[in-house]
């Protein structure tokens, strides 16, 4: 069935080369946030606070995600916010890294940032096939964007196994991939309600994520949160 919708996709997505569309990948920048998760050493903040800033942190992943693809999906080409916006979302990837660097020390966090910088780089790369006509290239992108999504959940499965078993977090991140290929083809192909539904499936699919990533931290460092 995955691989029936899957085919389907790439057909859509070969669509949209007659309206000449160009998916610009972006490095990643170095830009200023305000980090809320609290940094080693910090006062400790509570469970439900840290919970709320890590799906405040994965809402910014598809918040901007969304407006990339937006910025890209226009019949005139990419519109010129493009180059912001994609340094915007390559900022956040760090970001994420940075969220969990205080309990994981800040090589793992590089390295999630860097798994995760791939995970943004791949999908502009599977547009760029898409601009193309190249079905061959588009469908090895995605086999990368899907094989990098398990690499990031073998990442986060080595580090808190208990809590955050590789099947459950693979799973989480395929679902991701799968609702925003959707959203991207819908957005792509000119079916906008078929476009802001998938989002509003995206947003929910997230936070599902973004809870079991706090509470898998919550439950592997208890010691690291007030108990208030």
């Amino acid at each position: 069935m995955f691989r029936y919708l899957r085919v389907a996709l790439v057909a859509s997505v070969l669509v949209v080369t007659s309206i000449g569309m160009t998916a610009a990948a972006s490095s990643p920048a170095a830009d200023e946030h305000a980090q809320h998760i609290n940094p080693a050493g910090a006062q400790k903040a509570t469970a439900a606070a840290f919970a709320a800033d890590m799906r405040a942190l994965w809402e910014d992943h598809i918040v901007w995600t969304r407006q990339y693809i937006v910025s890209a999906a226009t019949l005139e080409g990419d519109m010129p916010d493009i180059g912001p916006t994609a340094a915007r979302l390559f900022a956040n990837q760090t970001d994420i890294g940075n969220a969990i660097a205080p309990f994981y020390g800040d090589a793992a966090g590089a390295a999630l940032t860097a798994l995760l910088n791939d995970h943004i780089a791949i999908a502009a790369e599977a547009i760029a096939e898409a601009k193309a006509g190249d079905a061959a290239g588009l469908e090895a992108a995605l086999d990368r964007w899907y094989a990098n999504a398990d690499d990031i959940a073998s990442f986060l499965a080595a580090a808190n196994p208990a809590n955050w078993p590789f099947e459950a977090m693979s799973g989480h991140m395929r679902g991701h991939l799968d609702l925003t290929l959707a959203e991207a083809v819908a957005r792509l192909t000119g079916d906008y309600a078929a476009d802001i539904g998938a989002y509003d499936q995206v947003h929910d699919q997230i936070l599902h994520m973004a809870d079991m990533l706090s509470a898998g931290i919550i439950a592997q460092f208890p010691q690291r949160f007030a108990n208030r």
